[in-house]
């Protein structure tokens, strides 16, 4: 693979969860300069004429963490499905996968064409209510590693986050580079959202049992109390005083 493409198949597309399962692989590169290995797939399935393109994440390729356990790409996944029962679509659909797949089981996300010179800080004029959206996602998933080269901009306008692997421990480790909003009032439809969300994972409802597969019984707690958080607070976070609350680097 030469280039990175610049067309995909449409993340918004209700089929694609399914195209990533089903699809073969047709080619791929290992995109240099990450810090575990990251791949660049071609798919192609045999009821669509153009290929699709995905970032693929194996666990082989991860470097340990002392503060998180092994296998990461599952809360890449955990936080695409935190994404969905939200009805947010912040993150590229994400699947857990493992047929086919050269270092066996990883995550498999739909590819965003974007300029990737073109980062958080370049876009927090133009999309205000979109990343003031991130910034919840992100204080409710509990994002350990929001830099600003991980919110593309997709060729339609779109934005998504990308590379939140260090998401949902139980643990408070929020850090981003999104506190530009701290403080302002979360909107009514937000915390509507938040709250359906938390009824369901408190009944072990359908979204409790989609994130129960990726995360742990005490992660899953820590949600509950961060969604009540922010529901009883109606505010956006501010940076925490007694520990660091930005990433590094920044981009």
């Amino acid at each position: 693979m030469d280039a990175f493409p610049d067309r995909n198949w449409n993340p918004l597309d209700p089929d694609i969860e399914r195209r990533l399962r089903e699809s073969e692989i047709s080619d791929g590169a290992r995109i240099p300069y990450a810090s575990n290995y990251v791949f660049l797939l071609e798919l192609r399935v045999a009821d669509v004429a153009e290929p699709g393109y995905a970032i693929y994440k194996p666990a082989r390729g991860e470097n340990p963490l002392w503060d998180f356990p092994p296998n990461l790409y599952r809360r890449e996944v955990a936080a695409y499905r935190l994404s969905r029962e939200l009805g947010w679509q912040l993150i590229p659909p994400t699947i857990e996968r493992e047929d086919g797949l050269e270092y066996g089981a990883g995550s498999l996300q739909t590819y965003i064409p974007a300029n990737y010179g073109c980062t958080f800080f370049e876009l927090r004029e133009e999309h205000p209510e979109r990343l003031r959206q991130f910034a919840l996602f992100d204080a409710l998933a509990n994002n350990a590693d929001r830099k600003g080269g991980h919110i593309l901009q997709a060729p339609d306008g779109g934005l998504w986050g990308i590379d939140n692997a260090l998401c949902f421990h139980d643990e408070e480790k929020l850090r981003t580079v999104i506190w530009d909003w701290a403080s302002e009032p979360i909107s009514d439809d937000w915390l509507a959202d938040i709250a359906a969300l938390r009824d369901d994972l408190e009944a072990g409802g359908e979204a409790r049992d989609s994130l129960a597969a990726y995360l742990g019984e005490s992660e899953i707690g820590a949600l509950i109390a961060r969604a009540e958080r922010l529901l009883a607070e109606r505010r956006l976070p501010e940076p925490p005083q007694d520990r660091r609350s930005y990433p590094w680097p920044l981009i």
